[in-house]
Parts: structure tokens; C-alpha cells; sequence
């Protein structure tokens, strides 16, 4: 049996956050494309391209995930945010297409995760978003389990390094 000095904390899953979860704290730090819905005063000094005092109304600017959503409200528009490329139209073709020829890992260690996360802010494109990463999850995982059924007569050297990626990207441990 073994023993640990701490106790390993599972991170979130879905639209939970476990904010002492390593890999929770890293994803709520994922930039996302936003656009600001009302003027900030002094606080021009966060946007390294504008000498201006203020953040103006529509400027378009990247913020974590943490502070877009805190500053994303239903009522009162205060910040818009936009879909990372890797969610909008032509990614999710790709992906229905066949997911596993896309490196998620260098799209983003935290595909999954943002995936589901994107979901807090309304989008006409939540459904599609939500079916995407649900859909890139089933043909990888398929892809996986064939693989590691059928590995008798082939070299998987390089399987087991996409296996140790997809599960980082999915938040999970290995069990070996």
C-alpha cells in the first residue's frame, strides 16, 4: 500500500473546479479572446497595446478563463468572449472528421477541460461545442482501446506516448 506525505487532489470535472487541483489551477489560466462591452477607467495599463488610461468599449483583448469568467455576466454585458480557434467551425470539422489526427496536446494541454468550461458563457454554438469535445473524446478513446487490443504483432512504442498525452489532455492518472 502506498503512502503519501499529502493527499493527491482529483482535479474538477466538467463544469466543477477543484481550485487545489494543479491542473484546474493551470486551466482557469487559458487565455480566451474577449471583447470589453463597456469602458474600464485606469485601467489602461492591462492593455500593453493602447497608451490610452482607460480600456475602451470593444476592445478586442486575451484574458484567463478565471477573470473573463468573473467578469461575464448574463445581464449586465461588462466582457464578451470570443471561441478559441480550436472550438470554432473549422476545427470542429476536423475533429468530427477523424479526431485523432490533431496533436491536442500542442492545441492546447487543456482541450477537454476548456472545452466544458466554454460552456458557462452563452453561445449559440454551445451545442455543437459541447457534441465536438464529446465526440473527440469517443473516437479517441476508440482509438486507444483498438490499439491497445489489437497491439500483439506491432511496435506501440509511439501509441504509449500519444496514450500519456490524451490522458494528460483528459485530466486522468495512469494506473501502471
Amino acid at each position: 500500500m502506498e503512502t503519501h506525505s499529502y493527499l493527491p487532489v482529483p482535479p474538477g470535472v466538467g463544469m466543477e473546479e477543484n481550485f487545489l487541483s494543479l491542473d484546474d489551477i493551470l486551466l482557469s489560466h487559458e487565455r480566451l479572446p474577449s471583447r470589453t462591452e463597456c469602458t474600464f477607467p485606469r485601467l489602461g495599463f492591462l492593455e500593453k497595446s493602447s497608451d490610452s488610461r482607460d480600456i475602451q468599449e470593444g476592445t478586442k483583448m486575451e484574458m484567463p478563463l478565471f477573470l473573463a469568467k468573473g467578469l461575464y455576466e448574463r445581464k449586465r454585458r461588462v466582457v464578451s468572449v470570443e471561441l478559441p480557434k480550436v472550438y470554432k467551425e473549422g476545427w470542429r470539422t476536423v475533429f468530427n472528421a477523424d479526431p485523432t489526427v490533431v496533436d491536442l496536446h500542442k492545441m492546447g494541454p487543456y482541450y477537454y477541460g476548456l472545452g466544458s468550461q466554454l460552456l458557462h458563457f452563452d453561445s449559440p454554438e454551445n451545442p455543437e461545442i459541447a457534441q465536438a469535445v464529446l465526440q473527440t473524446f469517443i473516437g479517441r478513446f476508440r482509438r486507444t482501446m483498438d490499439s491497445s487490443q489489437n497491439a500483439y504483432n506491432e511496435d506501440t512504442s509511439a501509441l504509449g506516448i500519444w496514450f500519456h498525452l490524451e490522458l494528460k489532455a483528459t485530466g486522468q492518472k495512469r494506473n501502471d
